[in-house]
């Protein structure tokens, strides 16, 4: 298996976890990731693997849909998908891996926002986010981040990764 799947493999694990943390009195809780509540935010991290397999498969997917999740279910959501996921890539060559970098970059940031707004990001694993940000510093530019990604936040140059890669994300981790 190559790397690129094995990090897309940590990643989905991870958020998978995360998400195994959401209770009801979480829900209402505010992100990081614009004007999401954590109840928003678990809610399109859970259908996020289905949909990356969607685009895998060459389907049309519309980002903007409404995640529709019922509540207390996201993770076992989340991991039906991711393990979904995970089988179509070790199905694919290992030419095509590289197309797994957006996918871990996009898991690993909405993981460190749901941690985040949980209060529980200082346990997440330091070689996805570098993954992540490799992936995002060499795809998004200033004139391609559209909605999604605010502009850049500057951090110390001693920030933890995930700080640098939501920073880049624009998110603010000190915040």
């Amino acid at each position: 298996m190559s790397q690129p799947i094995v990090t897309l493999s940590r990643a989905l694990d991870q958020a998978s976890d995360v998400l195994a943390t959401v209770h009801a009195d979480d829900l209402d809780k505010p992100t990081p990731c614009g004007d999401w509540s954590v109840r928003d935010l678990a809610a399109h991290l859970a259908v996020g693997p289905a949909r990356f397999l969607q685009m895998s498969r060459g389907e049309e997917v519309d980002w903007s849909s409404d995640a529709r999740v019922p509540d207390g279910t996201w993770a076992t959501t989340f991991r039906a998908g991711a393990d979904d996921l995970i089988h179509h890539w070790h199905g694919e060559p290992a030419d095509k891996a590289a197309g797994a970098g957006w996918q871990t970059a996009e898991v690993a940031v909405h993981t460190w926002d749901l941690a985040r707004a949980l209060g529980r990001d200082s346990d997440l694993d330091d070689e996805v986010a570098e993954a992540g940000l490799a992936f995002l510093t060499g795809a998004l530019t200033e004139d391609n981040r559209g909605s999604v990604f605010a502009p850049p936040v500057s951090v110390p140059d001693d920030a933890s990764p995930y700080d640098r890669l939501a920073a880049f994300a624009g998110r603010d981790p000190r915040a």
